[in-house]
């Protein structure tokens, strides 16, 4: 066997919340993200679309997009409008099963998004640039009970600009679940991020984001 023309690249892990408590320092390998888009009606509208149920919407992320809590990150470039979106991050141990949950920031350069859409051309680089994909520790499945009725909620220093609940996506996650493996095979390491609700807006230099849902660890990042 040859050897690497340079050296690989880390593997990109989230922490598991409660390892550490047993003995362990367990982290979960990100393979690949996949996010939903338009999955809350009232969030289809707001962003001026037809909240009509229909096929889901899918994009993907880089898994060197990934942020942990706590991370102080530069404003990115090419983009005067980034927006926060807060999402249920849904953790696979295979193509159908669930490892955890997280909780996660969709973060979106809305003018190259707008542009794009504009022009009819691909948005990838309005969704997947650098620390794109902040995300909170896991919890894994079985110590997350009720989740699909769970409330969710982003601050932005301080104030509510987000806030609804599990139960109103348009797709659960059973059935994103099914969808994406019509196209792809979901795999252990992959994350899916399941859409946001209402009240997306844009973050600012200076400003404190943090994405909370009932029973999961929050994700907090300061823009500086």
């Amino acid at each position: 066997m040859g050897h690497y023309a340079f050296t690989p690249p880390p593997v990109i892990s989230l922490p598991i919340l409660g390892s550490n408590e047993q003995g362990s320092d367990d982290r979960f390998p990100v393979r690949r993200i996949y996010c939903v888009g338009r999955n809350y009606t009232e969030h289809v509208r707001e962003m001026g679309g037809d909240p009509t149920r229909s096929t889901p919407m899918f994009f993907t992320k880089s898994r060197e997009t990934i942020v942990e809590t706590g991370t102080e990150l530069p404003y990115p470039p090419q983009t005067t409008d980034l927006h926060y979106e807060v999402e249920l991050v849904v953790a696979m141990a295979g193509r159908t099963e669930i490892f955890g949950y997280g909780v996660g920031l969709d973060m979106t350069r809305r003018d190259l998004q707008a542009d794009a859409k504009n022009a009819g051309m691909p948005w990838d680089m309005a969704k997947n640039f650098d620390n794109s994909a902040p995300c909170s520790a896991l919890v894994k499945a079985g110590n997350a009970p009720g989740i699909n009725r769970a409330e969710i909620r982003l601050t932005n220093n301080g104030v509510t600009k987000q806030k609804s609940t599990l139960d109103k996506m348009i797709w659960s996650v059973s059935e994103i679940i099914a969808h994406l493996n019509n196209t792809v095979t979901l795999a252990a390491g992959d994350l899916i991020y399941t859409g946001t609700p209402e009240g997306v807006g844009p973050a600012l230099a200076g400003e404190t984001l943090i994405g909370t849902i009932t029973g999961l660890p929050s994700i907090e990042v300061t823009y500086v």
